[in-house]
This record gives C-alpha cells, sequence and structure tokens, in this order.
C-alpha cells in the first residue's frame, strides 16, 4: 500500500505547465479573436485540428524519451495556425504542424533541445510542399458590423495579398494594414494588434526587446537602402514594414528563447538584426514574396555558433582588461602561473598545464 501511494505522489502529470508560455498564449488571444472577426469560426477548427494533431504528435516522442508533453506545444500551435491562409485544407494543416513538431523539435530530443523554431519549420515545410493552397486562394476579409461572428467562413476570393501587391508596385492602404481589413494569413494582417499583444510580451519580459529593435532597425535600414538606390522590386520601407508575416515573426517566432542567441545582450541585438536583414533581402532579391520565415530559420541556425564565438571573445577580452586595469596583478599571476611546479594549482584554483 505504501509503495502504491508513493508511485501516485510521483507520477507526474501529462503536461508540463510552463509560465512563460501561458504568457504568450494569452497575449495570443487577441489576435486569434481578430482571425474569427475577419475570416470567421473556421479559425476555431483549423486552430483546433492543429492543437490536437500536435499534441499527438508530440506526445508519441515524449512516450518514448519518458518525458511530459509540455505547454510549448500549445505555443507552437496557436503561432502555426495563424501564419496559415485562412481557408487552407486541414490535412495540410496537420502536416505541417506534424513535420514541425517532430523534425523541428522532438528529432532534437525534446524541449529545449532544438535548433530550429518548430512552428516555423512547419510552415516552411508546407510552402514549400504545398505552393498552390498555400499562396492562392486567398479570400477578403468578411465585410459587415458583426464581421466573421456571423459567418462560417470567409469564401470571397481575392487574387494577392497586400505583399504580392506591394512587390509588384502596387499601391496598398496603409490605414488597411495597420488595423488588419486585408486579405492575408489568419493571424498577420493587423500590425495594430501585433505591437499590441507583442508590448505585452515585452513588458513581461518574455521576449527579448533586443531581438525585435535589432531586427526592425535590420529591415528599415536594408529596405530604405535597397529603395534609395532604385532596386527593382523594393517595397515602399513603412507598407513593407507593415505587410506580410514580418512583425508577426519578430515579435513571436525570433524571440523564441530557445532556438535565438539568448546568451549575450549583443547576440541577441545581432540576432535580431541578422533576421531583419535576411528578411529584407530575401524580399527583394527571391522569387518567394515572403522572406521571414527563412530568414527566422538561417538565424537559428547559426545561433548557436553566434552564442560560441561571443563567448569565446569574452573570455579572451577578460584578461585583457584586467591588465589594463590592474598591471601589477596580471604581472604576479603570470609569474606566479608560469613558477608553479607541475601540476600545481595557479592563483585561479586551476592545476597547471604541462
Amino acid at each position: 500500500m505504501l509503495i502504491m501511494a508513493s508511485s501516485k505522489q510521483n507520477k507526474k502529470p501529462l503536461i508540463m505547465r510552463q509560465r512563460p508560455m501561458n504568457r504568450v498564449l494569452l497575449s495570443l488571444i487577441p489576435l486569434v479573436a481578430a482571425a474569427v472577426y475577419f475570416f470567421g469560426w473556421r479559425t476555431l477548427v483549423v486552430l483546433a485540428v492543429v492543437n490536437a494533431a500536435g499534441f499527438l504528435a508530440e506526445f508519441l516522442f515524449a512516450r518514448v524519451y519518458k518525458q511530459q508533453v509540455t505547454a510549448a506545444v500549445f505555443v507552437t500551435s496557436f503561432l502555426f495556425t495563424l501564419t496559415l491562409p485562412p481557408n487552407i485544407p486541414l490535412w495540410i494543416a496537420v502536416v505541417g504542424i506534424a513535420f514541425g513538431v517532430i523534425f523541428g523539435k522532438m528529432v532534437f530530443g525534446g524541449f529545449g533541445r532544438n535548433i530550429f523554431n518548430p512552428a516555423i519549420s512547419g510552415r516552411a515545410f508546407i510552402y514549400a510542399s504545398f505552393g498552390v493552397p498555400l499562396t492562392s486562394g486567398w479570400v477578403e476579409p468578411i465585410k459587415g458590423v458583426f464581421g466573421g461572428f456571423s459567418s462560417f467562413q470567409a469564401d470571397v476570393l481575392t487574387g494577392a495579398t497586400p505583399l504580392a501587391m506591394i512587390s509588384s508596385g502596387e499601391p496598398v492602404s496603409l490605414l488597411k494594414l495597420f488595423s488588419g481589413n486585408t486579405a492575408g494569413s489568419l493571424g498577420e494582417t493587423s500590425a495594430l494588434l501585433i505591437l499590441i499583444c507583442g508590448i505585452y510580451l515585452l513588458i513581461k519580459k518574455t521576449a527579448s526587446f533586443r531581438i525585435v529593435l535589432g531586427g526592425v532597425a535590420g529591415f528599415v535600414v536594408f529596405q530604405l537602402l535597397f529603395r534609395l538606390t532604385g532596386i527593382a522590386g523594393a517595397a515602399d520601407t513603412l507598407s513593407a514594414l507593415l505587410s506580410g508575416g514580418f512583425l508577426f515573426g519578430i515579435m513571436f517566432m525570433a524571440t523564441d528563447p530557445i532556438t535565438a542567441s539568448q546568451t549575450t545582450n549583443q547576440g541577441r541585438w545581432i540576432f535580431g538584426a541578422a533576421v531583419g536583414m535576411l528578411t529584407a533581402l530575401i524580399r527583394t532579391f527571391s522569387v518567394w514574396p515572403e522572406g521571414i520565415t527563412f530568414a527566422i530559420l538561417l538565424a537559428n541556425m547559426f545561433a548557436p555558433l553566434l552564442d560560441y564565438l561571443l563567448k569565446q571573445a569574452a573570455g579572451r577580452a577578460k584578461p585583457k582588461a584586467v591588465g589594463r586595469r590592474c598591471p601589477h596583478k596580471a604581472a604576479r599571476i603570470g609569474r606566479s602561473v608560469q613558477g608553479a611546479p607541475h601540476g600545481a594549482k595557479s592563483p585561479h584554483g586551476r592545476a597547471k598545464s604541462p
């Protein structure tokens, strides 16, 4: 009886609660509500299906690893859903989130060990694999006072998103880009709402302001440079900033504490700037109208190397700084280390190498 009681007490809950992830989920609720208003109640169907598929994918691997399912999988599912077109086939959404959770996180060993952002990984996979459903068939927001609250889904097709229109030189209303009353992905149309929800995360210190500001600065500088030099395909800077998924990506995905550079403040600035600059480069010079997806994945790839190089540089700079401030102390330390017998400890507590 005592053994059974002890085993019940030691049994872990199925899902590991994570307070930072709860804050991210809370910040995404207004964007989900806006997606329902603009594109109808089908938004919640897509969200429910994606969360169920994402949870199942992580649960199966967590059983193998003898781990708990983490609350982070629901953040991944929410973020992934909000990057999808409103009328995406449900089976494509399931394939995307399963790929993102399995190959973006679980194959690396689970939460905290992954290199790439799982939501972005899943989005990139279906973007490359199912180009037509992901890049065509966009719909206009539902009209009327109650908008999508009075309709299941939007069905008025439109030829292109604002980002595609801007890339082709067509004018786009800045007011629509700011308010979100335009075609686009479920959670990426309203720049105003994205900024409000993102600022909440910055205030709570769940997201790094250095990554966000570095990303916006890198994007604006490069986009403005391309525009002023007359490069073909370079969009107006403000319109480019407010359209597409850049603001959503830099606020909610680039700031992922696992896959971003998070060990030094300098690394955060560099990481964010790299995401912004790569987004502008990809949008301007590649065939892809949206660049934030691949920009974040590329930055994720080099984040560990960036952290390593910055740590190495800081380690080399510390003895030099000590020498400049206390030259006599540095000289005494150097002489004592040189004169210590083989295997003796240095003044820093480490054995002298042969």
